[in-house]
């Protein structure tokens, strides 16, 4: 039985700002049903890739197809069967939540019975049902994330596209908006997403490539990608301020490899707590020691020697 076709398919994909190349000839595949993600900074390219995909921004060169389709040549009929959560929330402040949707829901030629029965249950969804009669404007910033959701699933699309779609929000808000994305993928919508939280990109996605100015530099699930480029662990020393660059030398070994940073060294291994014995023998004095497992973060580092918060 044949592999199913990729939902979005690029190869070589490369979008050009006058003489600043955004995306570099990128590769990758995105499968029905699969939560898939673009990992790396601000100006690692991934928005300007999302632009491209929602058929928004031309392609400069390269191959792009999404749901089979040319966006260049199928932009209309693209963008009716895809949600797109912008950057920024483009809401109507001064309309109320559940006009903001019905607003919206008219521009796909909803049958306005059919939207409204839609409305109701995108309320519901987003847990706005009490809130569908307030105007927008006094709304928190989690809510108002939530509307931008249930608006880009008015005509029901079969691929959602979301821009770092937690950020500037607080923990429990973050937390509850992934909670309405577990949701969607469990009812078969398939989510492409950007971020640059590590946490993010281990919590939502299946799989995700790593990007970094304008290049994809590494690709698989988010286990993989830390089995293969880290340790299972990673001892964390503090020492003085600008010590770190002098105590390199005396931690060298004892770990697969050291990350020495500004305000900290990291030691990758696979045993913290032998790492930590080994320390104490060789009487370095830490102000401070952090035992925890490696995560994308640790990827980054090792594949870019950059942060994926500059």
């Amino acid at each position: 039985m044949p592999a199913a076709q990729p939902l979005i398919r690029a190869r070589g994909l490369t979008k050009d700002f006058g003489s600043f190349r955004a995306v570099d000839a990128v590769d990758f595949d995105v499968g029905g049903g699969e939560a898939f993600g673009f990992l790396g900074p601000n100006g690692a390219g991934k928005s300007s890739t999302m632009r491209m995909i929602a058929c928004v921004s031309p392609r400069s060169s390269g191959e792009l197809t999404v749901l089979g389709l040319d966006p260049e040549r199928a932009g209309p009929e693209i963008r009716g069967r895809i949600g797109v959560v912008p950057q920024e929330d483009n809401l109507d402040l001064e309309l109320t939540v559940r006009e903001n949707l019905y607003v919206y829901g008219r521009y796909f030629d909803i049958p306005r019975a059919v939207l409204r029965d839609r409305i109701e249950q995108l309320l519901a969804f987003a847990q706005l049902t009490e809130r569908g009669d307030d105007r927008v404007e006094p709304l928190s910033g989690g809510m108002k994330r939530r509307l931008t959701i249930a608006r880009s699933l008015v005509n029901e699309p079969e691929v959602l596209l979301l821009d770092e779609p937690t950020t500037g929000l607080d923990p429990q808000a973050r937390h509850a908006l992934w909670d309405r994305l577990y949701r969607l993928k469990a009812d078969g919508v398939t989510l492409v997403l950007t971020t640059h939280y590590m946490d993010e990109a281990e919590q939502l996605c299946d799989r995700l490539v790593v990007m970094d100015r304008g290049r994809i530099a590494a690709e698989g699930s988010p286990g993989r990608l830390i089995e293969q480029f880290s340790t299972r662990e990673v001892v964390e020393l503090r020492f003085g301020p600008g010590e770190s660059e002098r105590m390199a030398e005396k931690v060298h070994g004892l770990g697969d490899r050291v990350e020495v940073l500004p305000d900290r060294i990291l030691v990758y291994t696979d045993n913290g707590d032998a790492t930590i014995d080994a320390v104490g023998q060789r009487q370095l004095q830490p102000l401070g020691v952090l035992v925890r497992r490696s995560t994308l973060e640790d990827v980054f580092l090792r594949l870019t020697g950059r942060h994926l918060i500059d």
